[in-house]
């Protein structure tokens, strides 16, 4: 049928009816303004069901940020691929339901794009998820070692170490200071423990029993020599080492941000971060959202500067190599905002890193496992819950992984 088009402005939303937006694609680069901006706004302020072409016109495609006002969509359709803003808040708030149309654009020509960003999930990671041999003994699953904070404070390095060993490493070792020592032995069972009260324990522990991975930062001191003594610890260790950086331990560096940054250290393995939005600000300060709109980017340019995988955490956590490969994880949820979800997340990663896992990939499939196990659980949700709610998901995941493997 033939449609007898009207000029925008004199666009006005019918509440009964359904709007088509199609005015800009995922290109656009500057603010809506003039008459588009008055019929985004009237159609925000309808009962009208909005449809969206590609991407809610007014939202960035690269950034995902709302440029000026964009249509609060409840269906987005869009073409052979998700792009960053349909995944970035607060553009995906504005999307509604996404859908991912097939218009008969060949795999190969998407992959001769040289396209660094994916949507986070099991097909980016899983033919590098580990598993162990039939011959696997625990150390031949990787030994993860845990530093824990002093008595008052030793609460985040449990849960990171319960966390590692049930996504699978074999062994796992707490180290903590000597006044802190009852307090854990009154909490772990399956966890070893070693008292460590120096880098030098530390470093006597790592030649000793050679663990794979290190947890460091949950429930230490964020006092500068925190810090201090990582770059030590790392620089002393005697083999080949994974280290996963979090919480204090990341604002420590931010008081000493020289010890941090490539060539000032050296290390023997794959370093990864994991700053939420105040840790990152404060490691970064440079790498401001007012500067730097886009996560991505942002994650991007400290992953370069620091040579380690950075887990930008948030409802839209990005990960990203200095490789500049990057993933966007869009299965998180609301109920990790808890108290202790990071460190859970952070013995995830390590438990993967010491079984072999390449660090993106590591990242990667713990953060999807973090929100997975917490989409599931449901209202009620507690750190301490997270580390037992992975089991049915990696369970499943396994499976999946099996017939693709067969």
């Amino acid at each position: 049928c033939a449609l007898d088009p009207i000029p925008l402005a004199e666009f006005e939303p019918d509440a009964t009816g359904i709007v088509v937006d199609a005015l800009f694609g995922a290109g656009l680069a500057r603010a809506i303004d003039g008459d588009a901006l008055r019929a985004i706004q009237l159609t925000n302020e309808s009962a009208a069901r909005v449809v969206s072409v590609d991407l809610p016109s007014g939202v960035s495609g690269a950034s995902g940020q709302i440029l000026g006002m964009a249509f609060e969509a409840d269906l987005t359709v869009t073409f052979a691929r998700k792009k960053p803003g349909h995944l970035l808040t607060p553009g995906r708030r504005m999307c509604g339901d996404l859908v991912v149309a097939d218009i008969g654009i060949p795999d190969s020509i998407i992959a001769g794009l040289g396209v660094k960003t994916d949507e986070n999930s099991p097909s980016l990671w899983e033919d590098s998820y580990p598993s162990p041999e039939t011959d696997a003994h625990k150390y031949s699953r990787g030994h993860v070692a845990v530093c824990s904070g002093d008595a008052e404070a030793t609460g985040a390095a449990r849960l990171s170490a319960m966390a590692a060993a049930r996504v699978g490493a074999g062994a796992v070792t707490v180290l903590s200071p000597s006044g802190a020592v009852a307090v854990n032995a009154a909490h772990l069972t399956s966890i070893m423990l070693k008292r460590a009260d120096s880098v030098a324990d530390i470093l006597a522990f790592a030649r000793e029993r050679k663990p794979q991975a290190l947890v460091y930062g949950p429930g230490l001191s964020p006092e500068a020599q925190t810090g201090v003594s990582l770059m030590q610890i790392l620089d002393g260790w005697p083999q080949p080492l994974a280290a996963v950086v979090d919480a204090s331990a990341l604002t420590s560096l931010a008081r000493k941000p020289e010890l941090f940054m490539v060539p000032a250290r050296s290390r023997r393995g794959p370093l990864v971060i994991t700053p939420h939005e105040g840790e990152f600000k404060r490691l970064f300060p440079d790498l401001s959202a007012d500067k730097i709109p886009s996560k991505l980017e942002r994650a991007r340019l400290a992953a370069a500067r620091v040579d380690a995988v950075v887990v930008y955490k948030g409802p839209d956590t990005v990960i990203a190599a200095a490789d500049g490969r990057a993933a966007i994880n869009s299965n998180g949820v609301p109920l990790l905002a808890t108290a202790g979800s990071g460190d859970v997340l952070s013995g995830f990663i390590a438990g993967l890193l010491a079984q072999g896992a390449q660090a993106f990939e590591a990242a990667c499939a713990a953060v999807w496992i973090h929100a997975e196990a917490a989409r599931e659980f449901g209202p009620g949700l507690i750190a301490e819950d997270l580390p037992m709610a992975i089991l049915p998901v990696v369970q499943r995941l396994k499976l999946r992984i099996g017939q693709h493997r067969d």
